[in-house]
């Protein structure tokens, strides 16, 4: 293939690589495109082309043709002749034509079947037409067989579109065979077959293919890019990339969600900065990319440019940036692309209001969120399960699983995701026989087969319960092999009850799995620091620098009128640092007259006492909330969120600062959300 490749590169016709003879052009706008290799175009001149568009034959550019009129009426003359139509019969056709067009494209079958019958004369257009509807339905291939041998005059249209049902609803064996039955095959033909290949996988067949085709256009090598992206071969896509005689909008877009695909970020803002012409599938993929790629905040600001440009998001584009306003729990974005939604024809979209409630959960609005579920016409079980996970996170466990039993009722069976959402609920409750109960029930009671995400449910539920012996009786009977994250949770657990001897055996096995896990250090060291042995804590950060593990910083964020300001512990950059820590010395003084006595055991170094308050009083979440305190209106609820899991003094000296400072203080943290009110916290104390 290389050769082939190669030897054509130096025929004349063939650019040098792109790179050398493409300058970025500026963005130009352009039809978007929903073009998916399903249904290829035979024409290269197209850039990009609808999905439910099937190409004409070159060969035959008229609308009517008299060989091509067939008549139902019993005084119809022979087919061979040519009978001779008035303008008023043509144009009849033509209007039953487009009719029946509509009518399929609304998915409207019956009616369009209603028109065809009715009319006294078809042209092959007519036949073609009602063909793709049916072919193109899912589960109406027999009918599509039986009409497509009705055909009076076949011509390559009608075989293209045949040709096309089947490799949507068929396997490929039929689909070759009737590939090779077909009288005469254009370029559409043999992209069909190329895109059948490659949707199923089948690089071979499709590359052998595209190497006996005897005219390729850029739907061709398109297809080929997507394939073998879809099947990670980046590199022979990248190979076909560069030696494209034509490269598309599909072949860039495919070209730059592979690069993202594989972290590749560098290459894909490269491409995607060279492209000539670029459609709203193209963005879609910068943003995905980015949000994927743990870089939301470049999504995000890849979406307003977007908008900039006069580009109007869909509910891909929409549910890609509100995933990444969840991730960095820009609420003010959220809200705005809420009202984007709400002006445009995805207000009743049950995938963009779903998108919108879980984002709402993410960034502690929970009252938005069900007011938005309440309000969504037409629930899926998506949507059930971001409402159910929602309660979940934010310790309403009760109300979690109401809604559960509620969905029950609703007909909609549960599926794994439900049952993590469930058991997560259990979990942050406190809720332990429930959860018990309903872990045993997956299996039983619904076919659900346990996945490793619903054992760490179940290890982190018994273990924040103190049962740490049943917790790893638990590990050694799941039926595959634990990986890291039930090794990290248990460690967790026996950071919270002192359990030194299952703390090792917990950190051993992380280790084992996952050599670098700063986690597996990190967790044991504060085991032993919570019982005071120092030296231990000391010989374990020895290993970790010598293993040359980095411990992941913490910080802290909070969301003010759109900008996003970021504190670490002991933090010496924020401009109004001055401000913030006389605010804190004043809570200080404040929360220790209302009975605050800090903890010690998570300053996590072996120093004074004194020192300890100190670096305590300056962890990252006590500056976001002095910060919000400054900035944040009265009545207000001040909103932060932690990368980490919020430490135990955090946790006891925020609940003083909600009493002294009679604010509503909401803290997400890498666990679950905590809501501050009047000197509680609604986890009870229990997370």
């Amino acid at each position: 293939m290389y050769h082939y490749l190669r030897n054509r590169r130096n025929q004349r016709h063939f650019p040098l690589p792109f790179i050398e003879n493409f300058l970025p052009t500026k963005h130009c706008h352009w039809p978007f495109s929903t073009f998916t290799v399903q249904t290829p175009n035979a024409n290269p001149s197209l850039e990009a082309v609808p999905s439910n568009f099937h190409a004409h034959s070159p060969q035959r550019p008229n609308l009517l043709s008299t060989h091509n009129l067939t008549s139902t009426h019993p005084a119809a003359p022979s087919l061979d002749k040519s009978p001779p139509f008035d303008q008023n019969t043509l144009n009849d056709i033509i209007s039953s034509n487009k009719i029946i067009t509509s009518y399929i494209r609304s998915g409207d079958l019956s009616s369009a079947l209603r028109v065809f019958r009715n009319m006294t004369v078809k042209t092959t257009v007519t036949w073609n037409a009602m063909l793709a509807g049916y072919s193109r339905k899912p589960g109406k291939l027999t009918e599509a067989q039986k009409l497509f041998d009705q055909i009076p005059e076949k011509d390559t249209v009608s075989y293209n579109i045949m040709l096309a049902g089947y490799v949507q609803n068929s396997d490929m064996e039929t689909v070759w065979s009737f590939f090779n039955s077909m009288p005469s095959k254009d370029i559409a033909s043999w992209n069909t077959m190329i895109s059948g290949f490659a949707q199923k996988g089948a690089m071979a067949k499709a590359r052998e293919l595209f190497l006996a085709m005897p005219e390729k256009n850029s739907v061709t090598w398109s297809a080929m890019i997507s394939g073998y992206v879809e099947c990670g071969a980046l590199e022979l896509a990248e190979e076909f990339f560069e030696f494209a005689a034509v490269k598309s909008v599909v072949a860039w877009t495919a070209m730059i969600s592979g690069y993202m695909k594989f972290g590749k970020i560098e290459k894909a803002e490269r491409l995607f900065k060279e492209m000539p012409v670029k459609n709203l599938v193209t963005w879609n993929a910068m943003i995905a990319g980015y949000v994927e790629n743990c870089r939301a905040e470049d999504g995000l600001k890849i979406f307003r440019i977007m908008l900039r440009y006069g580009i109007r998001p869909n509910h891909s584009s929409l549910s890609s940036v509100l995933l990444g306003c969840s991730e960095l729990s820009a609420l003010q974005l959220g809200k705005q692309v809420h009202q984007l939604v709400c002006k445009s024809s995805l207000r009743d979209d049950t995938t963009a209001c779903t998108s919108l409630i879980s984002m709402y959960c993410k960034c502690g609005v929970l009252d938005d969120a069900w007011k938005l579920f309440l309000e969504t016409k037409s629930k899926d079980i998506v949507s059930w399960n971001a409402m159910i996970s929602g309660y979940a996170q934010h310790g309403a466990g009760e109300k979690a699983l109401h809604l559960f039993e509620e969905m029950r009722g609703e007909g909609i069976r549960p599926d794994w995701i439900t049952f993590v959402a469930v058991l997560l609920a259990c979990n942050h409750a406190g809720l332990v026989d429930i959860g018990v109960r309903y872990f045993d029930s997956m299996v039983k009671n619904y076919g659900v087969e346990p996945r490793p995400d619903h054992y760490t449910c179940m290890v982190d539920l018994l273990g924040r319960a103190g049962k740490l012996v049943e917790a790893v009786d638990l590990i050694k009977k799941m039926p595959f092999k634990p990986h890291s994250a039930i090794f990290g949770t248990l460690l967790g657990a026996c950071r919270i009850h002192k359990n030194l001897e299952l703390a090792k055996f917990a950190a051993q096995n992380l280790l084992n799995l996952d050599p670098q896990s700063a986690a597996g250090y990190v967790q044991l060291a504060n085991v032993y620091a919570a019982t005071n042995k120092w030296d231990h804590v000391a010989r374990v950060r020895r290993s970790m620098k010598d293993n040359k593990v980095v411990k992941t910083p913490g910080y802290s964020w909070i969301e003010i009128k759109s900008t996003v300001h970021e504190f670490r512990s002991g933090d010496r950059v924020h401009p109004e640092l001055a401000s913030i820590h006389e605010k804190l010395n004043e809570l200080e003084k404040k929360m220790k007259l209302a009975g605050y006595v800090p903890d010690l055991e998570s300053a996590l170094h072996d120093v004074g006492e004194e020192q300890k308050e100190q670096l305590l009083l300056w962890h990252s979440e006590k500056l976001a909330i002095a910060f919000g305190l400054i900035v944040v209106p009265y009545g207000t609820p001040i909103r932060v969120f932690k990368n980490l899991r919020v430490c135990g003094d955090c946790h006891r000296a925020i609940k003083y600062i909600s009493a002294v400072e009679r604010r509503e203080i909401i803290v997400r943290d890498t666990v679950r959300f905590h809501h501050f009110k009047g000197g509680c916290c609604s986890c009870g104390d229990y997370w």
